[in-house]
């Protein structure tokens, strides 16, 4: 049986309506992310967290500062698995210099389900990384934001020629 996990990334307190870049439907999707996770946990899906913390040797960045309240995970989703690694990463990438990689073979995972925000940096980045090419890459379209509606679905259509779409709904019933 294949090994899968669930990568959330950058589900952080400044994408959400009191952060400094709020997100268009990130509540939405934070319960989505929310439920792909309770749904991950039941089918014995490995769920790994990617936090992205801005490069201090940039200067002040307009969110996701080092030590802030916005850098942090969100609360309800460390809640939801709150024993899941973090991953730390600095670049779009969430394999870019970061131990994912090295997590996910320790694991010995094949399939990956991957989540959260933005979809077309973050999200659209990791998914079609070198580094993932091993891998079977799926992107949960439901359980992605950026800023708005259009940039989101103009994102997933265009990396839907390299890597699967799909809903959290009809791969953790």
């Amino acid at each position: 049986m294949m090994r899968k996990a669930l990568i959330v990334i950058d589900v952080q307190n400044d994408y959400f309506p009191s952060g400094n870049f709020p997100l268009w439907n990130a509540d939405k999707t934070l319960t989505h992310i929310e439920l792909a996770i309770a749904n991950a946990i039941k089918n014995k899906v490995e769920i790994i967290h990617v936090q992205h913390i801005a490069n201090p040797d940039n200067g002040v960045s307009p969110f996701f500062n080092e030590d802030s309240e916005g850098v942090q995970i969100h609360p309800r989703i460390l809640a939801a698995a709150p024993d899941a690694p973090i991953v730390i990463k600095r670049h779009a990438d969430g394999f870019h210099h970061t131990n994912l990689d090295n997590i996910l073979q320790a694991q010995d995972i094949q399939e990956l389900f991957i989540c959260g925000m933005m979809t077309q940096n973050c999200v659209t980045h990791t998914a079609i990384s070198k580094a993932a090419e091993k891998y079977q890459v799926s992107i949960l379209a439901d359980c992605c934001t950026t800023v708005d509606e259009m940039i989101h679905g103009i994102a997933l259509s265009a990396v839907s020629t390299r890597v699967v779409l799909r809903q959290s709904t009809e791969v953790f019933s």
